[in-house]
């Protein structure tokens, strides 16, 4: 009976220590494209914000000014469209600081003729000198020197989803992308929201015209597991105070 609990208590601690039991000799899943909020939107649109009407005449018409004509506007603009976000960062930032400080100070105090004090204290301690009774000297140096150095750059396109739209016109966006390469998956994840005005005729939108972009690109699967530390490593980190 002691074996097995010494088996089940190494085994339930192996496991614990696993990122995923699921993704034990295999791939990571992919997420369910149907439990997303971009799917949501797409099979519940809303109600339109306006109502096209055409002749039967207009529908052949190159010039029709629905969306669904050769010159129309088929910019996402309701819910359930989708359009592409352009990420390109290529920030660079460089920050030095450096702080020097020198102070000192020098205090002499002396009592030669106080009330006959002076003779008084030679009496009792001879070689005493009166006249420099406290004799302070201070003297304090600090300096600091720090900096600061980022280099980013990324270059990504996704499709987002227009998950909604705000009473005063502003378009509520969320995209998800994941691509799988052997045992290990990438995610990209881009939300926020944008004006219908931003939008190219290319039904297209730089991340800079995002306002609270939430843009995440990481991954998980066998190489992320290994960079990452084990729970038990973790919980020591935040116990132990050294």
């Amino acid at each position: 009976m002691r074996n097995q609990y010494i088996a089940a208590a190494t085994l339930g601690a192996a496991l614990t220590g696993c990122t995923s039991v699921d993704e034990l000799g295999k791939p990571p899943s992919f997420s369910p494209p149907m439990e997303t909020v971009e799917h949501s939107a797409m099979i519940n649109p809303g109600l339109p914000l306006r109502v096209e009407q055409e002749r039967v005449v207009d529908r052949a018409s190159l010039w029709s000014g629905t969306r669904n004509s050769l010159l129309g506007d088929r910019r996402a603009l309701q819910r359930g469209d989708i359009l592409t976000v352009v990420i390109e960062i290529d920030e660079k930032a460089e920050i030095s600081n450096a702080t020097d400080r020198s102070r000192s100070g020098a205090e002499d105090f002396g009592v030669p003729e106080f009330l006959g004090l002076p003779q008084r204290l030679d009496n009792r301690l001879p070689g005493a000198n009166p006249e420099a009774l406290i004799n302070l000297n201070t003297s304090s140096t600090s300096s600091g020197d720090g900096s600061v150095k980022r280099n980013e750059k990324l270059t990504l396109r996704v499709a987002a989803t227009v998950i909604d739209v705000l009473p005063n016109g502003v378009l509520s966006i969320s995209g998800s992308q994941e691509l799988r390469v052997n045992f290990e998956l990438r995610e990209l994840l881009v939300t926020g929201y944008v004006r219908p005005a931003d939008i190219s005729r290319q039904n297209e939108i730089t991340y800079d015209k995002i306002a609270s972009a939430r843009v995440s690109y990481g991954g998980r699967g066998q190489i992320t597991d290994v960079q990452q530390p084990r729970y038990g490593q973790q919980i020591l980190d935040v116990i132990l105070p050294f």
